[in-house]
């Protein structure tokens, strides 16, 4: 016979199995690999959506460090097509990310271990291939994205020997996927630093399925950090900063026409996927102890969260002045909407 206690997990875990399955599904429908493919194909081939000139870090923006000119040296070496469109796409989103692997370089030289990132759909993941490059093994990496053409470009320089791609979205990365692959087994013992870079917004709005699906692979103590583009609780202030961004940053590196075709073809859809900071800040506190930000830019918010204020404190300490003109700046803090605890705020 069997006891009513395990009937009752038996429930429990098919409910959960079930609830996985839909969550798949639905990621499996996300415009990210359907009606958005064909412009992710083209832009990370390098056929499409490339700036009139390649957008470059600009130095007086980020602290005068010599480590930091060389990090900052070799990532725009290992940059591939999609990140000059994205770059050229963001105000000063190239800026903030050197500024964040600057800091997740200093984070593992003060740590004094080695560290696990996963960049989950970052294109051609120069960041991750730069951390892994420029430390020599100190950082190691994974990136992914379901695109051939971004592999092509992260393997454009060589096969690196500290950073690993995985060509597929991110939800079809589980366990089972990491334990299957042998260059990946070394990342089945979790991540020390998962970076999310707008890519949640490409396939629902569903944000606490997928922050619980990828918080599976972070180790305890570890750090999630998030850059997304969110809606804004007044719809006229979204709109503002949308001008902002389109005729006072995108307009030096894409002509008008582009940029009109590219709201109409896939900024639309990304915005029924996008989410306000409220409803972000509630999703990651349904995980995470403490939350900061650490970077705005328009309707543009980078947030970093851990259940240790300790490794986060330690990760925002070595974060320089957010590099971006303060006329981009509306954000400053994690919406108080959120039941979530707070940590020392780098902006």
């Amino acid at each position: 016979m069997i006891s009513w206690h395990l009937t009752k997990a038996m429930v429990r875990e098919a409910s959960a199995m079930r609830g996985l399955n839909n969550f798949l599904a639905e990621c499996d429908q996300g415009p990210r690999i359907n009606q958005l493919a064909g412009f992710f194909a083209a832009t990370a081939a390098g056929k499409s959506g490339m700036p009139v000139r390649k957008p470059q870090a600009d130095p007086r923006l980020l602290p005068s460090d010599e480590l930091l000119r060389d990090l900052v040296r070799l990532h725009a070496a290992r940059q591939g097509f999609f990140d000059q469109h994205y770059h050229g796409s963001i105000p000063y989103r190239l800026e903030e990310e050197c500024r964040m692997a600057y800091a997740v370089l200093n984070y593992a030289r003060r740590r004094r271990a080695a560290l696990s990132l996963y960049s989950l759909g970052t294109a051609e993941g120069t960041m991750a291939r730069t951390l892994s490059e420029f430390s020599d093994g100190q950082i190691v990496s994974l990136s992914c994205s379901p695109n051939p053409e971004n592999y092509k470009s992260f393997m454009a320089y060589g096969e690196p020997a500290h950073a690993e791609f995985f060509i597929g979205p991110f939800h079809w990365l589980t366990k089972d996927a990491l334990g299957s692959d042998r260059r990946l087994t070394k990342f089945t013992r979790g991540f020390d630093v998962i970076l999310e870079d707008t890519t949640f917004q490409m396939y629902s709005p569903n944000r606490p399925k997928q922050i619980e699906f990828v918080t599976q692979h972070l180790k305890d103590g570890g750090i999630f950090v998030f850059v997304e583009k969110f809606r804004a609780a007044d719809e006229s202030d979204y709109q503002r900063r949308e001008y902002q961004k389109d005729y006072g940053f995108k307009a030096r590196y894409f002509p008008p026409d582009e940029i009109a075709k590219k709201k109409t073809d896939v900024l639309g859809t990304m915005f029924n996927n996008e989410v306000t900071l409220a409803e972000m800040a509630r999703s990651v506190g349904a995980h995470f102890k403490y939350c900061t930000m650490t970077w705005n830019s328009g309707n543009f918010c980078s947030l970093a969260a851990s259940n240790s204020k300790e490794n986060l404190d330690l990760y925002a300490s070595q974060m320089s002045a957010p590099a971006i003109p303060h006329e981009y700046v509306y954000e400053t803090s994690v919406s108080d909407a959120a039941t979530i605890g707070t940590t020392d705020n780098p902006m």
